[in-house]
């Protein structure tokens, strides 16, 4: 079974796989950690071809053997990960590493172009989207030392990266779009398992289910 979904930064994307992840009892995949490992390796002059990252069951992020999970979610990170993703290398590399993951197992894998380009045959697909100001005060209240102004900018500014060029930020045909403005996170969650389980549905029932 492959779930993916796709969003913006601060749609909610990760708490809404972490809880589809354990409903269905899937791998969850958090691609963002993949690109913010690579950011981290490249900072520490490590070759892209050189670095090995590590996805663990309980979301612990390893970079060459070493646990980076803590290191990965800093606002120096947060755009030189959104830098390193625009670069078709670094993403053709990371691509191969996604798909591998979900190539034998069932996984809840997130991103921003996991229905269109990681997995583009996955069972259900979801796109979890919110305005810039929503997302952007929910960021602020996960680091209350960063100003909001400055976080709106930002997230305003990784938006118009994500939306151009290969792996660019996109809606896939088959895709069951949730807004998540004003919503509380229980809310969204039983959203989503409502959407998977009657897609699933539908594909058991025509004998196209992956995996």
């Amino acid at each position: 079974m492959q779930i993916a979904i796709d969003g913006p930064a601060g749609s909610g994307k990760t708490s809404v796989a972490r809880a589809l992840a354990q409903h269905f009892q899937c791998l969850l995949v958090n691609t963002g950690a993949m690109y913010r490992a690579v950011a981290l390796g490249l900072m520490r002059r490590l070759k892209l071809s050189d670095i090995q990252i590590e996805i663990r069951p309980d979301e612990r992020v390893l970079l060459n053997g070493d646990d980076v999970t803590e290191q990965l979610y800093t606002p120096e990170i947060d755009e030189l990960a959104s830098q390193v993703a625009a670069r078709p290398e670094v993403r053709e590399f990371l691509i191969a590493q996604q798909r591998a993951l979900a190539r034998d197992r069932a996984v809840v894998m997130e991103g921003r172009d996991i229905g269109s380009v990681v997995l583009p045959h996955a069972d259900v697909k979801l796109y979890l989207d919110a305005s810039p100001e929503e997302r952007a005060r929910r960021r602020c209240h996960e680091r209350p030392n960063q100003p909001y102004e400055e976080i709106l900018a930002q997230m305003r500014a990784r938006d118009a990266r994500d939306g151009v060029g290969f792996g660019r930020l996109q809606i896939a045909p088959d895709t069951i779009v949730i807004r998540t403005d004003g919503r509380t996170l229980d809310d969204v969650i039983a959203e989503a398992v409502r959407a998977v389980e009657a897609a699933l549905q539908r594909r058991s029932t025509s004998g196209k289910l992956n995996g």
